[in-house]
């Protein structure tokens, strides 16, 4: 029995570790989309989506379907770097639903000097071929 305790307590730390690895690396690929934002490159902060048809961009004009429907969308909404503005992001929740898939819940924040724009996102972030993706966004 005190093996049995000995190996648990010996076990958790890692555990823990392994756990907090994909919210570190989804917090990095949020950083990241954040970063690109604010230089105002769009194809960088694209790269942060599953390059796909069956991604999903649920926003205020209803879903889009597909990477390149998304990315033109946001070029059309944000043609330069003053519509864009700087990006904040505050993470609110991050839950796994599986070992390779989370989900995210935050707030977004646009400071720009033609009025400010913000709102709420729920994510479904996942793990593709060794990198963390997003594959379902809604902001609103």
């Amino acid at each position: 029995m005190r093996l049995l305790l000995f190996l648990i307590l010996l076990a958790a730390p890692f555990t823990a570790a392994r756990a907090q690895q994909p919210q570190s690396a989804i917090r990095t690929l949020l950083q990241q989309q954040t970063s690109s934002w604010n230089r105002g490159d769009l194809d960088a902060f694209m790269t942060t989506y599953w390059q796909s048809d069956s991604l999903i961009f649920i926003g205020k004009r209803g879903p889009t379907y597909g990477w390149k429907a998304t990315l033109d969308n946001y070029k059309k909404s944000y043609p330069d770097t003053t519509a864009m503005g700087k990006l904040t992001f505050n993470i609110l929740e991050m839950k796994p639903l599986a070992s390779d898939v989370y989900f995210v819940v935050g707030k977004w924040h646009l400071q720009r000097t033609v009025g400010d724009l913000e709102g709420h996102f729920t994510l479904i972030i996942k793990r593709i071929k060794g990198s963390w993706k997003i594959i379902a966004d809604h902001s609103s």
